[in-house]
Parts: C-alpha cells; structure tokens; sequence
C-alpha cells in the first residue's frame, strides 16, 4: 500500500536547515553582542538583547530558553563595565520580564504540541481501522492501493477501499462520501464495516449492495445533520471468482474504472446507472451488474473522483485515460508511484479532494509466490 503523508518528507529537526532554525536564538545573541561592542554607545544594540530568548521561546524548551536569557542579561552587565551610562538597569529589567514571560509560552507551546501528538496518534489508529492495509495478492489477483490526503495534516477522510478474499472469491470496494470532516469519516465507516460482514453472507453482489444501503440509512438515521438528505456515498463493488478469467462490477455512482488490456484502454461505463448508497429510496433500488472478462495480464484501475477531479494551472481536470495510455504495460506498484507523482505535478502540490486508487492485476495461478 501506498499512503501519502506530504508531512513525512519534511526534514528531521536536527539536519539541514531545521539546524540553523533551532541555532537562530544563539546567533542572534552573537550578533548583538558583536555588534553592541564594537559600534559607539550612542546607537545601542544591546537594547535588542530581550529578543534572543523571545525567539527562543518559539522552538527551545522551557530550561534552555531561561539559560539563555540569564545569559543575555550577564552579557548586558559585561557591557555596563564598558559603558557605564548604557542604561543597563532598564535593559536588563527588559530581558528578566521578555525571559520569564518566554519560559511561560514555551511550556504552553510544548503542552499543545503533546496534545497534537496524542490527537495524530488517535486519529493515525482510527485511519488504520477504516483503511486497513490491503494484502498484495488474494488468490491470483493482484493488489496495490494508494491514498492521498487533500490537506498536509490531514490523518482521515471521506473515501474508502477494501479488498476481501470470500467463499465467492475476491470481492473488493471502493467508495467516497460526500463531504469531509467526521461525519463523513462515520458514514464511511459504517459501510466499510457492513462490507466486511455482508461479503461473507451475500452470494450477489445485489445483496452485498442492498447491506450496504441499509447500513447507510441507518447510520444517517441515527446520527441526523442539517445536510442529512443530501448525505450519501458512491460506491463500486467488484467481484472476481475462484480461477478469475471475469469481473462482475457494480457501480453506484463512482467514477468508470480503467481495464488495461495490452495496450487498450477501455473505460468501463455501467450498461445502466445504479444509484448511490442512500438514494435508493428516492431515485429506486434498481442495481445493474455488469461481467467483463478479466484474463491473466488485465488490469484494472478502480479510483475516487479526486484523481479525475484534480485541477492544473490552467484549470483543467487531470486526464487519467491519456495518461493511463502513456503508460504502457506497468506492474501495480510503480503505477500507482508514477500516479502519485503526476497529480502532485499537475495539481502543483494542491489537492482539492482526497484521493483513493486501488490497482488490480489479474496473474496465472501457476505465478503465485
């Protein structure tokens, strides 16, 4: 699996750049104090000393950043000797009140970081659990996934994947709700959950789909929102059985998926619309299961509106069957790594929407590991 965290390529704290940050405090002491020497009385440089551990304060703990104001103001007595009309009692007033007052803002600031830490924690665990790893293979089907968060920090969202080795054979899903935050984690969440349970039971992919509708309604039912009729979910639900050689899909409002079959790229369109998970009961509860053939060497790229959604400088949405055809013959992994690289080229780095990719590959029996 591959999952995108832009906050992870940020470099560690004690290498490059981060080191001359975190240094910053003490060079500015240098500075001054260099300064405050060497230039005449008059212009007075050492009343800058107070800002050295304010600086601190943003990025030291509490013990360093009081060290470093006692030696500010050691320093602002050293310069009394020298200039004994320096004003020193007021500067060092300054520098006793800026010190103890950074001391302050540095351990709230270190509280609020551990608390930031603990809510990462939390919410890295529930992502975890809603999007659990996928195996590589189940059976002969190949399998590699890629999730893409829209905003830096963000931990959890809307879209949803799951692939599951049944008495049936390999059933998998992929699903977006509409919206964001967390009632849009809890939606997805209850159907992901039915999923695993309902694939187990259900020998049609229609009873797997009408689990996954009940399941929905009675979550929005019971935890209502100002946006409740307009809560809903696409989903696409795929189905290939014991030995391959087919897919069955049903598609409930998502996004086409590509099949790759050599160097054709075949868009797979629904023979008739199904309706997305929980409009069943105003637009009807008619779903329509489509079999292709999926032979050893297919491919398919099941995907979230946020790959095809994804907008360029010049506003236009990113073109996925183009750059599919580019491609060539690929293996899963490095598929999902080239697409991974292009929508953060195309978007510039600004994803309006989080993005779920599941690639598929159908291999021989006689190729498992």
């Amino acid at each position: 699996m591959i999952r995108s965290r832009r906050s992870r390529r940020r470099r560690p704290p004690h290498g490059g750049r981060w080191d001359i940050a975190l240094l910053s405090p003490v060079i500015i002491t240098v500075l001054i104090t260099a300064l405050a020497f060497s230039t005449p009385r008059e212009i007075a440089f050492s009343r800058l000393l107070p800002a050295a551990p304010a600086l601190a304060a943003a990025m030291w703990p509490v013990l360093p950043t009081v060290l470093l104001g006692a030696v500010c103001l050691l320093i602002m007595i050293g310069l009394s000797f020298a200039y004994t009309d320096l004003g020193t009692p007021y500067t060092a007033a300054a520098i006793i009140a800026v010190t103890l007052a950074a001391a302050y803002a540095s351990h709230v600031r270190l509280q609020r970081e551990q608390t930031l830490l603990h809510v990462r924690l939390i919410a890295d665990t529930a992502q975890k659990v809603l999007l659990r790893p996928l195996p590589h293979r189940i059976e002969n089907v190949e399998i590699e996934s890629l999730y893409l968060a829209a905003q830096e920090q963000a931990r959890i969202g809307g879209d949803f994947y799951e692939a599951v080795g049944t008495p049936f054979g390999v059933r998998l899903l992929i699903g977006d709700v509409r919206g964001k935050g967390l009632s849009a984690v809890g939606t997805a969440s209850a159907v992901i959950n039915s999923f695993r349970e309902a694939v187990y039971d259900e020998p049609d992919l229609r009873g797997v789909v009408h689990r996954l509708e009940a399941s929905i309604s009675r979550h929005s039912a019971a935890f209502p929102a100002l946006d409740l009729p307009e809560r809903f979910a696409t989903a696409l639900i795929a189905e290939i059985p014991h030995g391959g050689g087919r897919i069955s899909i049903l598609n409930c409002g998502h996004p086409p998926p590509l099949l790759v079959r050599r160097d054709e790229i075949r868009v797979v369109e629904p023979t008739t619309a199904s309706p997305p998970l929980n409009l069943a009961s105003l637009i009807g509860d008619h779903y329509c299961v489509d079999t292709l053939l999926f032979a050893p060497g297919d491919q398919l790229l099941l995907y979230t509106d946020g790959v095809t959604e994804a907008r360029g400088r010049d506003g236009e949405f990113f073109p996925l069957p183009d750059w599919m055809r580019q491609q060539g013959p690929t293996p899963s992994r490095e598929l999902l790594g080239r697409l991974h690289r292009a929508l953060l080229h195309y978007s510039d780095g600004r994803l309006d929407d989080d993005i779920a990719v599941l690639a598929l590959r159908c291999s021989s029996p006689r190729a498992r590991e």
